[in-house]
């Protein structure tokens, strides 16, 4: 007896996959505003960049590497649908650009799970000044990496999407 049809049981899988990744994509932009742009001191009521900007970092790093693992399984997973059911229409299509971006797609998500420990490593020593740059680097790079995975990861499901 099915419970759900399959269309519905990879598309609750792609949702997960969107909502870590939306939560994934808050924190790495939060902290990454924080890094780029940090309040020295509070001079009055602050508005929304102010406060925005005035999160403590560092607290944001467990999160960020604990998302990045599991997003990274979820999608993993979803590959395998998207292997057979999606990759080959697009490829028989010829939509070659949009392919293109998903194979780079998959080795940017890879060097992000690679840099996780550098990422933690740096977050975990926040108050040794020495790391402020490196620390500052590898975090603007994860959140730009997140930034452009969310948007190829849209882009390519609208291409074909998994209800197709």
């Amino acid at each position: 007896m099915d419970v759900i049809s399959v269309n519905a049981f990879w598309t609750i899988w792609l949702l997960i996959h969107l909502m870590l990744a939306v939560a994934l994509l808050g924190a790495l932009t939060h902290q990454a505003v924080a890094v780029v742009m940090p309040v020295r001191q509070v001079a009055g009521p602050g508005g929304f960049v102010t406060r925005l900007r005035a999160v403590p970092a560092a607290g944001y790093a467990a999160a960020v590497c604990v998302l990045w693992i599991i997003t990274f399984i979820v999608g993993s997973y979803i590959y395998t649908k998207y292997r057979i059911y999606v990759r080959i229409p697009i490829e028989q299509a010829g939509h070659w650009k949009a392919q293109g971006f998903f194979d780079f797609k998959e080795h940017v998500a890879s060097i992000g799970l690679v840099l996780l420990p550098v990422y933690w490593y740096f977050w975990k020593n926040a108050q040794n000044p020495e790391y402020d740059t490196a620390r500052r680097a590898v975090t603007i790079f994860l959140a730009v990496a997140c930034w452009f995975l969310f948007i190829v990861g849209h882009v390519l499901n609208n291409v074909r999407g998994f209800g197709s």
